[in-house]
């Protein structure tokens, strides 16, 4: 048998749960055709040798929505072998919009995306309004992965009410308008409906997102109009499952039970592991499970980070003490921190101050946890925690940062083993998931030395 590419010599893992194992891999056509030490030649061939070789990625959870107008590739997931991607999570698309409104779509989306209306408004090329024109431009562009899309609350809320969504829950009229949309939506192609709830999305001027005000009763209206088509799943961000009050968890819980077993919509949501409610949440989607509901947690395949500085973002920065220093330039805050007194101040601030209004999940400031904060010392692991630094060097954790940073010209990163937001410092330097799949294979390999 002739094969038009013969893949050679790669660790083959087949997505079936088994094992890797290394093999060839003969492709005729578009159908694999053959997997196996092949002797037969292929019109081209490819060594693999000390590669991987795998079905195409589905990721779960991005936010391609406007990077796809301008980026036919879809980097950096095609880079990792993503194949697929679902898009328009969070309740953050940018349709439906009316084209006198697209700044109130861009307003939902611009935190997230950490990247600037206009810069965003400028790489769009806005020819829809409604969500299945949206749908239509997409199939239009030259693509080189696929793109599944959701359609997302905030944007219905803008598209409804406009500058109300901010501010108002909706009335009659309101909900109708997005139901319509709504329906429209997942008739033309949408696979689901996505809001947010939580707390740490918020839009460029600190306000909350247009989802988060909307009431409980409009989200169980919008879910009715998917378990009528039997359409679509919700996805939803939310740490309610993840709060601290039992009280809070149970109404949460409750809602999104009545989602799933009720309304027959299944569920989707991030896990985040903390200490107030990785394990509870897991204990809930077992009791939807059981229940005779779907709901299914998204993951990540290494820890979620952010690089943290005196360039970019910092755990003291939303301190009374420290708001106005770091709205300093940089050369000022360096001076200010070269004088007796300023730094005592700052210092006893930050090993001090009051936290307690950040819960700090996701990507918001709290308290920082001096064992989770790493020197980003050189490129790879390991990295040292600020504590030991500290510990080394005979001063306070807080201390110990501002020493790296001074020494290196405000150059030293951290590296939080959990992420804080953008904010006032300027935008938080997010580490690239384009590393994803080099952390699954090399988690992999560690499992499975002999690969």
């Amino acid at each position: 048998m002739a094969f038009d590419l013969v893949i050679r010599g790669g660790l083959v893992i087949d997505g079936s749960g088994t094992g890797g194992y290394r093999a060839d891999v003969g492709i005729q056509g578009d159908r694999i055709a053959a997997v196996g030490r092949l002797v037969e030649r292929g019109r081209e061939e490819i060594d693999a040798d000390g590669l991987a070789v795998t079905p195409g990625f589905i990721d779960g959870h991005t936010h391609f929505d406007a990077q796809v107008f301008w980026d036919p590739y879809g980097a950096n997931s095609c880079w990792q072998g993503v194949t697929s991607v679902v898009m328009g999570n969070c309740g953050f698309t940018i349709a439906p919009v009316h084209d006198d409104a697209r700044a109130l779509v861009l307003r939902n989306l611009e935190r997230a995306e950490d990247i600037d209306a206009t810069a965003l408004a400028e790489g769009i090329d806005w020819t829809w309004q409604t969500f299945p024109e949206y749908l239509e431009a997409l199939d239009r562009i030259p693509k080189a992965i696929h793109y599944a899309a959701n359609i997302g609350h905030s944007a219905l809320r803008t598209w409804a009410m406009g500058e109300r969504a901010f501010e108002e829950e909706a009335d009659d009229d309101d909900l109708r308008r997005m139901r319509d949309q709504l329906k429209a939506a997942l008739l033309a192609g949408a696979i689901g409906f996505t809001t947010s709830r939580s707390e740490h999305h918020e839009t460029s001027d600190d306000r909350s997102v247009a989802s988060r005000i909307a009431s409980w009763d409009e989200l169980h209206s919008l879910v009715d109009v998917m378990g009528e088509l039997g359409i679509g799943m919700l996805e939803g961000g939310t740490e309610g499952f993840l709060s601290s009050d039992p009280e809070e968890r149970e109404i949460v819980f409750e809602h999104v039970r009545r989602i799933a077993v009720e309304q027959g919509v299944p569920v989707t949501a991030g896990l985040i592991a903390t200490k107030e409610g990785g394990r509870a949440m897991l204990d809930r989607i077992d009791r939807i499970a059981a229940a005779g509901g779907r709901m299914i947690g998204q993951s990540h395949c290494r820890g979620i980070s952010v690089l943290l500085g005196f360039r970019t973002r910092l755990p003291f920065d939303v301190l009374p003490e420290w708001i106005p220093f770091r709205e300093q330039p940089l050369e000022e805050q360096k001076r200010a921190l070269q004088d007796p007194q300023n730094r005592a101040r700052l210092v006893k601030a930050a090993m001090e101050g009051d936290y307690d209004r950040w819960r700090g999940i996701g990507a918001m400031p709290r308290k920082p946890d001096w064992d989770g904060l790493r020197v980003f010392e050189r490129g790879l692991p390991p990295w040292s925690t600020v504590r030991e630094v500290a510990s080394a060097r005979g001063v306070s954790p807080a201390e110990a940062m501002i020493d790296l940073a001074l020494e290196s010209d405000f150059e030293r990163l951290s590296h939080p083993a959990e992420p804080l937001s953008a904010g006032r410092g300027g935008p938080a330097r997010r580490a690239a998931p384009s590393t994803d799949g080099d952390d699954l294979l090399r988690f992999r390999r560690a499992s499975e030395p002999d690969l």
